[in-house]
C-alpha cells in the first residue's frame, strides 16, 4: 500500500513521553509536539544535551531502566521512541533491544498502550531497498550490527500487545519539510530516497491519534 499523506492533521492535547529527544529527529518531535499543544516529557541521560528543549519536562535517567521508565510513564497517554545508535562496524549493538524490552514491560505495567517507534530503511522487509550505495557499501560496512538491533527492536514491538506503529524513514536530512510524505508498504519500486527530519516528526505525531497505520510498519520518504 502506497499513500501520500498531507501532514496537516490536528490532534487534541496529549501527554507524550519522547525517548531519544536529544537527537536530530527527537528535537523536531519535541518542538512540533509543543507547537501542537501537547505536554511533552523527555527522558535523557545527559541533562547538558537536553538543556535547550524549552517547554518540555526533562527527566534524567537511563532508558534501559524499567523502574525509571515506569515512573516517567505515569500520567502519559503515548510514547514516541526516536532512539538511535551511531554506526558500529565492529561492536555488537544492543541498546535498542534492551531499551525497547524495558519500555514494553513498563508500558504494559502502567497501562500506556500507544507506541510510535522510529526504526529505519533497512529494517525488516525494507532491507535491500536503499539503492546501490546504501545497500552494497554503507549498510554492510557500517550499519549491519545497528540494523540487527533494529530488527530485534521491531520484533519486540510487534509481539508487545501494544497499539504500535513502526516508522521506517529513508535517509534523513535537515532540509525544510515539504509538508507531505509518501508512506509505503509496497516497496517493489523503491530504490533509495531521503526525507527531512521535520517531515518525519510531523508524520510521527500524526500517528498518536490516527489508526491508519496501526500495527503496520510504513516506510516514509520525501
Amino acid at each position: 500500500m502506497n499513500t501520500l499523506t498531507d501532514n496537516n492533521a490536528k490532534t487534541s492535547a496529549t501527554n507524550i513521553l519522547v525517548l531519544g529527544a536529544t537527537g536530530g529527529t527527537g528535537r523536531q518531535i519535541v518542538k512540533q509536539a509543543l507547537a501542537r499543544g501537547h505536554q511533552v516529557t523527555a527522558l535523557a541521560r545527559s541533562p547538558e544535551k537536553a538543556g535547550d528543549l524549552n517547554g518540555a519536562r526533562l527527566v534524567v535517567g537511563d532508558v534501559r531502566d524499567e523502574k525509571v521508565l515506569r515512573e516517567v510513564l505515569r500520567g502519559q497517554d503515548a510514547v514516541v521512541s526516536a532512539l538511535g545508535t551511531p554506526a558500529s562496524p565492529f561492536r555488537e549493538v544492543t541498546l535498542l533491544t534492551t531499551a525497547t524490552r524495558a519500555l514494553v514491560q513498563a508500558m504494559t505495567a502502567e497501562r500506556v498502550s500507544r507506541l510510535v517507534a522510529i526504526t529505519g530503511m533497512g529494517a525488516g522487509d525494507s532491507r535491500g531497498h536503499g539503492g546501490f550505495l546504501f545497500d552494497r557499501l554503507i549498510f554492510p560496512l557500517l550499519l549491519n550490527k545497528v540494523y540487527a538491533d533494529k530488527d530485534r527492536q521491531e520484533a519486540i514491538v510487534r509481539e508487545s500487545g501494544l497499539d504500535w506503529v513502526l516508522i521506517r524513514p529513508t535517509v534523513l536530512n535537515d532540509k525544510p519539510g515539504r509538508g507531505s510524505v509518501r508512506a509505503l508498504t509496497d516497496l517493489s519500486d523503491l530504490h533509495g530516497g531521503s526525507i527531512s527530519r521535520q517531515d518525519v516528526a510531523t508524520f510521527v505525531l500524526d500517528q498518536l491519534r490516527s489508526d491508519d497505520w496501526l500495527h503496520r510498519a510504513p516506510l516514509i520518504t520525501g
